[in-house]
């Protein structure tokens, strides 16, 4: 299913403190993932967001990732607090490193 928008969205991952965003702004994000740090070696992500219009395309998955990587590269490990987070991390061999 595509969505038709009489605006081309830039699908463009981008980075905000403590988060990752699809949109013009992460304040209009269609997207958006945050994270918190917890002391020196720990990262808590605390929300997911995809409009709905945009929803079962893997967006979250995208954005997921992106936060993913990012602790791996720091050495961090990841507390998965909101539900989408916790459900795919949990639920995949692939990323007990960062758990």
């Amino acid at each position: 299913m595509s969505v038709q928008n009489s605006k081309e969205i830039d699908m463009e991952i981008k980075e905000s403190k403590n988060a990752y965003y699809i949109g013009d702004s992460i304040g209009s994000a269609i997207a958006v993932i945050t994270y918190q740090p917890k002391g020196e070696d720990q990262i808590v992500i605390d929300h997911t967001f995809v409009k709905e219009e945009y929803r079962k395309q893997g967006i979250a998955h995208q954005l997921l990732m992106k936060v993913v990587d990012y602790a791996r590269s720091e050495n961090k490990t990841i507390i998965p607090q909101c539900s989408y987070a916790r459900d795919v991390l949990t639920k995949h061999e692939e990323y007990k490193d960062v758990l």
